[in-house]
């Protein structure tokens, strides 16, 4: 067995039933604590997110090493609302079946919970770094929740976290939206230019140039810290929201006559394939489970620790109003945009107008497919293009802040600035080299990430139990 087959088997049992019964156990877990304080206090959370990010009062500048809720709020989505929206959730469903959207919104459901109790931590156990920064996360929840004897826990997070920021928030970002221009320029009729050769990979002079051009781009906004970030994400992450919801529901609303049939083919299929598909696809209830439960998983971040680290600079000092936002997130990325997805692709199956080879892979070309089959494969391929790199470039710019504060944890804030650095490099690398043992290895410690912070949420729940029933007994006292 070779070292990438290794690599490869490894991500498959990383991202296995266990850490997905892991993670989905923590989540039911927590939501038990709480009362399914998700569901209980769903309005509330609304209104205090959604209903308060268009106030002046909202969006009004932050301290010095601090953004506003709403900034902390975009860089985290940033992160979470990347190519995995699109490309990742229909490989699910295209492998797992209809059903697998079923079980992408169980994992979503538990998922907010999680983010809730991530989120309020983040806040209550953060601290100022040499620059004056806020700076949190799990290894600061971990260090200063659970004591200093667990340091080592939260160091090794950040091991996990800094490198795999080199994969899942780079390399795969960056090369998705090489790819993601390339194919809509030969959707015009148009050339990527000639190809060139390096360390054994061929890829088209527009990679390159397109890499370069996103690594510039990083570079200014990286080195601007916290703020410029902030700053940044909060104008992007609304666009690149609204133009990819628009175009779906443009689909869906053509094909609304097939809504119906789209969800018994969702909630059959949770449960048997052959029910949803009339016949026997070899898609099996495990196989949609995993799909489903895993992309839901990867796709929000519940659990694995990454998006504490933006939340924790937000200028909001009540760690609940901040945990708010974390329900929100979840909500907007799995139950919003990856449902979105989802119906889309099976709106154009059950329109007759795209197939769809059941146990098999899918991918971006797919949903191009499917919003061509509505608005032209030109638009088509157009719309994506945007939408990847929109979402690959907010994903980048979010886990260059989450590597920079995992390096600058363990050693030192000195350190993090080299490790910018060659972020940045990577962006051109990532962009013109085939790495896919690297993006593995990457997948790999991404899943690792999880487990010291499922570790300290599981320990520090009595904390967040404390504080949220605070928060709740102070509002009833105001209201009276």
């Amino acid at each position: 067995m070779t070292f990438s087959e290794i690599i490869s088997k490894a991500d498959g049992i990383a991202w296995g039933p266990v850490l997905l019964i892991l993670l989905v156990g923590t989540g039911i877990f927590l939501s038990i604590r709480l009362g399914f304080l998700q569901f209980a206090r769903f309005g509330y959370a609304m209104r205090n997110t959604l209903g308060k990010m268009f106030k002046k009062e909202h969006r009004s500048a932050a301290g010095k090493g601090e953004v506003t809720p709403l900034q902390a709020l975009t860089t985290a989505l940033a992160a979470t609302v990347g190519t995995g929206n699109i490309a990742g959730v229909t490989g699910a469903v295209f492998i797992g079946g209809p059903g697998a959207v079923f079980w992408m919104w169980i994992s979503a459901l538990v998922g907010m919970c999680t983010k809730y109790c991530e989120v309020v931590l983040a806040v209550r156990y953060r601290e100022r770094n040499s620059a004056g920064d806020w700076v949190g996360g799990p290894m600061y929840y971990i260090k200063n929740g659970l004591g200093q004897k667990w340091k080592w826990l939260g160091s090794l997070f950040c091991v996990f976290g800094g490198l795999a920021a080199f994969g899942i928030g780079n390399a795969t970002q960056s090369q998705s939206i090489a790819s993601a221009i390339d194919n809509c320029i030969v959707s015009f009729g148009g050339s990527t230019g000639k190809t060139v050769t390096m360390l054994g990979s061929t890829f088209p002079v527009a990679s390159l140039i397109v890499g370069i051009i996103v690594a510039v781009i990083v570079a200014l906004v990286l080195f601007g810290g916290i703020k410029r970030i902030g700053s940044v994400t909060e104008k992007l992450v609304p666009v690149m929201a609204i133009v990819y919801i628009l175009a779906a529901l443009i689909v869906v609303l053509c094909n609304i006559r097939y809504i119906g049939v789209i969800f018994a083919m969702i909630f059959k299929g949770a449960f048997s394939a052959e029910a949803a598909l009339g016949g026997a696809f070899g898609i099996t209830i495990m196989t949609s489970i995993q799909k489903g439960v895993g992309r839901g998983c990867f796709s929000n971040e519940a659990g694995l620790g990454s998006a504490p680290m933006a939340h924790a600079a937000s200028s909001e000092s009540d760690p609940v109003k901040q945990g708010m936002y974390g329900i929100f997130e979840v909500f907007m990325d799995t139950i919003v945009i990856c449902s979105l997805t989802c119906f889309t692709v099976l709106s154009g199956f059950c329109s007759g107008k795209m197939d769809i080879t059941w146990g098999t892979g899918g991918g971006a070309p797919n949903v191009a497919e499917a919003i061509g089959s509505v608005l032209g494969s030109q638009a088509g391929a157009l719309i994506i293009a945007v939408c990847l790199s929109l979402f690959a470039l907010s994903t980048i710019l979010s886990w260059s802040l989450y590597g920079t504060r995992c390096c600058e944890f363990v050693l030192g804030y000195k350190a993090s600035k080299v490790y910018q650095v060659v972020f940045v490099v990577f962006v051109v690398v990532g962009a013109t080299l085939s790495l896919q043992v690297a993006w593995d290895l990457a997948s790999v410690l991404n899943a690792l990430m999880a487990v010291p912070n499922l570790i300290a949420l599981l320990c520090l729940s009595p904390v967040v139990v404390k504080l949220t029933r605070e928060h709740f007994a102070g509002n009833t006292l105001k209201s009276k």
